[in-house]
């Protein structure tokens, strides 16, 4: 066989798109982070009536232009929550205001073989938006956010994702230092709140864009 693995992974995303639908996400696959960008506006911008859009921190979501875009469209009102320019208070007010976005666009920790979405957040705002508010919620995964089972998707998140975020995020943690989760009691701890995703409510509320590449933590 030729190209095997493009073919494994051809097919491992084409299961996990099926296992995902059932759960009622609607799911499309990008063969890499350009191929992303055009899903999202041809397949699903392009079919809504968006005219507020926001995020939640997703270095996939940067990765693919999409933060770019969007910040520079003149149609719509955007919550930019990444914003460095703005005080700490209008940040967090603005994380509250992308609550209640017709669009929340944000990645996702890991995705579960069952078609789970497992996060684990520090404010919260993020996972929030998964759960209620925003009339829409976009996920972008790379096929490295893919694990087994729930087991492996909270290791996965506690031993790799918080660490590296921490480090990411000059905190003041002792994985920063030891790269290993330490069920710290810091100040600057950012494994904060969980939420698993077992179904989207309602059905299709939630997209998710499976992409073909190693994208984000």
């Amino acid at each position: 066989m030729e190209h095997p693995i493009e073919n494994y992974w051809e097919k491992r995303l084409e299961a996990l798109k099926n296992i995902l639908e059932t759960n009622n996400f609607e799911v499309h696959i990008a063969d890499n982070r350009s191929a992303a960008k055009t899903v999202f506006w041809q397949d699903i911008f392009s079919k809504t009536d968006v005219r507020t859009v926001s995020w939640g921190g997703s270095m996939t979501f940067i990765a693919t232009g999409l933060y770019d875009e969007l910040k520079s469209r003149q149609d719509l009102v955007v919550l930019d929550t990444f914003d460095k320019s703005i005080s700490r208070e209008d940040a967090t007010e603005r994380r509250r205001q992308a609550l209640l976005a017709d669009m929340f666009i944000t990645g996702t920790n890991a995705i579960t073989e069952s078609g789970q979405l497992v996060n684990l957040d520090m404010t919260g705002n993020r996972v929030a938006a998964l759960v209620f508010g925003p009339k829409q919620v976009v996920i972008l995964a790379g096929r490295n956010k893919i694990v087994p089972d729930l087991d492996e998707a909270m290791f996965r998140i506690k031993d790799y994702v918080a660490p590296v975020n921490a480090m990411r995020l000059d905190k003041k943690t002792p994985c920063v230092k030891t790269s290993y989760c330490e069920e710290c009691k810091s100040t600057d701890r950012i494994c904060n709140s969980w939420v698993i995703t077992e179904k989207a409510f309602p059905k299709g509320r939630i997209k998710v864009i499976l992409i073909n590449e190693n994208m984000g933590f």
